[in-house]
C-alpha cells in the first residue's frame, strides 16, 4: 500500500500547486490598474482555480489516509 499512499501524496502536492498558482496570479492581478468589471472577471478565475485546487489537494490526502489504513 505504500505505492497508494506515494499517488496520493503525488496528487495533494498538484493540489498545492494550483493553490501557489492561485496565489501569484492573483498577486500579479492586484498589481495591474484594471477596471471593476474586468477585475471580477479574472477572480471568478481565480476562484474556480483554487476551489479546483483544493478539490484536488483533498482527494490526494483521501488517498493517502486510505493507503496507511489499508497498510
Amino acid at each position: 500500500m505504500d505505492t497508494l499512499i506515494w499517488i496520493g501524496a503525488a496528487i495533494s502536492l498538484a493540489g498545492v500547486a494550483g493553490l501557489v498558482w492561485c496565489i501569484i496570479y492573483v498577486m500579479k492581478l492586484r498589481k495591474q490598474s484594471l477596471e471593476d468589471a474586468e477585475m471580477r472577471t479574472r477572480m471568478q478565475k481565480a476562484v474556480m482555480m483554487n476551489f479546483a485546487a483544493l478539490t484536488v489537494s483533498t482527494l490526494g490526502l483521501m488517498v493517502v489516509v486510505i493507503g496507511i489504513f489499508l497498510g
